[in-house]
């Protein structure tokens, strides 16, 4: 007994040796190599933080932080027992050049970064253009699946009206920049500032810019100025430097009150988020960013996103900001990237031409026995929601196209789908009608708050044996989200097929993003085909 509580004594007096010998260590180190300061200091001073360097694991790997929201596939629905089916247009194009930076890198995208609606609408189709007042055209056309040869797929598109130079908006623009510790990598700061060069020098005399800047706090860099004085602009922004921690609540509340000041009534007032996404210290719980964004688009002050960088891009929440915002939301991973999102397309990413824009669709199920949405899982609406002008939908902007697609499997099928047991109260009675389904949408005008009422029919005469071009390419495009996101709906899709549709129907490609997704596809097949 003795011998066990001098062992225990002997025990306890070598750990507490250990103890101090290692804090004597630990404090030697730290007289030798002081830890970084997380202090922010502006002008010729250096910045030292932890925020500018990735954090590492003990192997040294670069630890990723990237979040994307969960995407469940939607399902099929049979058309008797849900003949209808409600959903948000969708105008962000973040998501294909975030997949695009993965392959590119070697790597599969996550299947949540892989949002099939955003891959489509990346690219413009040859839609026509609106007649007389209306803001957009709608196309309609029917086809065959290329994953399924038993199914057809319905092909809606719509076409906003581009602004003539003289009739545009005056723009009371808000740059709202992170120049955080994480922002200093090459594809972030230094590539934002050469995208926001780009859209400064597209800018007309009448238009105004401010920037703000956040990191430990939030700054005015510039106050609102003319862009008749666009050499001032662009120094400002040549002048901006990264550190510091990142207060991103802090910086949209001093960006929406100089948009406030400087507002333009009629005009184009707009806040423009550039970030990397990783909202980490100040007023930026998801629900009072919401509420705030909300409530200044009541205003007439608009939000666009646009994402840089990796390692930890925060995609899940800045696609929710800008959403909130009637703005769109758009991932620059390069400068050919900036070219087209700020200089290429700017009226879509500026001017919106009508907000609030659903769709509500009605199968009939005596042409289709079943149909699923293709994307867009976020944004599908309750039924209810359609005829309810409180409920906030997706915009369109000047210029945009907007394409939708639904897999159907025809009336007379023998393919089994998910259904219910038969209702014991109550009976469907079916109406005799060539229609294959009823398409209706609504839309505000920018200024309105009562939406207005399209409908449209789609019959036996818009199915297209052939298909056109826009249909054989946008359809090419979603058979690659398919394969990317592994989908169980994704049938015999293949690269090869997509290759092939995509090839034949690149048509008139002056800038050169369809040659790039042909090449983007190549380039997965030899990573991940089988």
């Amino acid at each position: 007994m003795k011998r066990k509580v001098w062992f225990k004594k002997k025990s306890l007096a070598l750990v507490l040796v250990l103890l101090l010998l290692f804090s004597g260590c630990a404090k030697k180190a730290a007289e030798v190599s002081p830890a970084p300061s997380a202090r922010q200091i502006y002008g010729n001073s250096t910045t030292v933080s932890f925020d500018e360097s990735l954090a590492k694991t003990e192997s040294g790997a670069e630890f990723n932080t990237e979040d994307y929201k969960y995407i469940a596939g939607n399902r099929f629905f049979e058309s008797i027992n849900t003949p209808l089916s409600t959903f948000s247009i969708d105008v962000d194009t973040a998501s294909y050049s975030n997949i695009r930076r993965f392959i590119s890198s070697g790597e599969k995208p996550p299947q949540d970064a892989v949002r099939i609606e955003e891959m489509i609408n990346y690219f413009t189709y040859d839609y026509p253009q609106p007649e007389g007042n209306m803001p957009f055209s709608i196309t309609r056309e029917v086809g065959e699946c290329p994953w399924n040869g038993k199914h057809k797929l319905v092909m809606l598109g719509l076409q906003g009206k581009k602004l003539e130079t003289d009739v545009k908006l005056k723009n009371n623009l808000v740059f709202l920049m992170d120049v955080s510790g994480s922002m200093q990598d090459p594809d972030k700061l230094p590539l934002l500032k050469s995208a926001f060069k780009m859209m400064v020098n597209q800018l007309g005399e009448k238009d105004k810019v401010s920037i703000v800047v956040y990191a430990g706090s939030a700054g005015m860099v510039l106050e609102p100025t003319s862009c008749s004085n666009k050499d001032k602009i662009l120094a400002a922004i040549e002048g901006l430097e990264a550190g510091g921690s990142t207060a991103g609540g802090e910086g949209i509340l001093l960006a929406y009150k100089t948009a406030k000041q400087s507002f333009i009534d009629g005009g184009n007032n707009r806040v423009i988020l550039a970030t990397d996404g990783d909202f980490n210290v100040g007023v930026s719980s998801e629900g009072d960013l919401t509420r705030l964004i909300e409530q200044k688009r009541q205003e007439g002050i608009f939000l666009t996103v646009l994402g840089f960088g990796t390692g930890n891009l925060k995609d899940s929440k800045m696609e929710m900001l800008a959403d909130k915002g009637n703005g769109n939301y758009a991932y620059i991973d390069s400068l050919f990237e900036a070219k087209k999102v700020l200089v290429n397309e700017i009226g879509s990413t500026l001017y919106t031409i009508a907000k609030d824009v659903k769709l509500q669709i009605e199968f009939n199920p005596v042409k289709v026995k079943a149909y699923r949405l293709v994307g867009y899982e976020n944004r599908v609406m309750n039924k209810e929601d359609f005829n309810d002008d409180r409920k906030d939908a997706g915009d369109l902007g000047a210029g945009h196209s907007v394409t939708a697609f639904y897999e159907i499997i025809p009336a007379g099928s023998d393919e089994k789908t998910a259904g219910v047991d038969q209702l014991q109260f109550q009976q469907v009675s079916l109406k005799d009608s060539n229609d294959w389904m009823n398409v209706k949408l609504r839309y505000k005008l920018p200024e309105a708050e009562e939406s207005q009422l399209l409908v449209q029919s789609i019959t036996e005469k818009d199915y297209n044996v052939e298909g056109s071009g826009n249909f054989r390419f946008a359809a090419a495009v979603a058979e690659f989200g398919l394969l990317l996101r592994d989908s169980e709906y994704k049938g015999s899709a293949s690269f090869e097929s997509v290759l092939s549709n995509a090839r034949e129907a690149k048509g008139d490609d002056r800038e050169g993003y369809r040659v790039e997704f042909i090449k983007l596809v190549e380039t997965a097949s030899a990573l991940f085909g089988r």
